[in-house]
């Protein structure tokens, strides 16, 4: 075997060595990417429980704050805290991706 031959065994090899530890980094920059995904997610869903249930309390505080006359009655009251609950239980029984 010629010198030039057994040079370009050894490059072809060396490409191939190559082409399969880029493959590898690909496959973990993809894995590291879907587990960056799933967390925004989670995120995400603890974002929109986190503001319904300050949104459901601030709306709960101002009706609170009403005056003697135009405060609502114990059955509008439980109405809405029942809503408030309904909500919740929905955000938190929902499937995660």
């Amino acid at each position: 075997m010629t010198p030039l031959a057994s040079r370009k065994k050894l490059l072809v090899a060396e490409s191939e060595l190559n082409r399969a530890q880029l493959a590898q980094e690909w496959r973990a920059m993809s894995d590291d990417a879907h587990a960056l995904a799933y967390r925004a997610g989670t995120i995400r869903a603890l974002a929109s429980m986190a503001l319904t249930l300050v949104s459901s309390l601030v709306s709960l505080r101002q009706n609170g704050a009403a005056p003697a006359a135009e405060k609502a009655s114990w059955l509008q009251t439980v109405l809405k805290g029942a809503q408030l609950a309904g909500s919740l239980w929905s955000e938190f029984r929902t499937p995660k991706k």
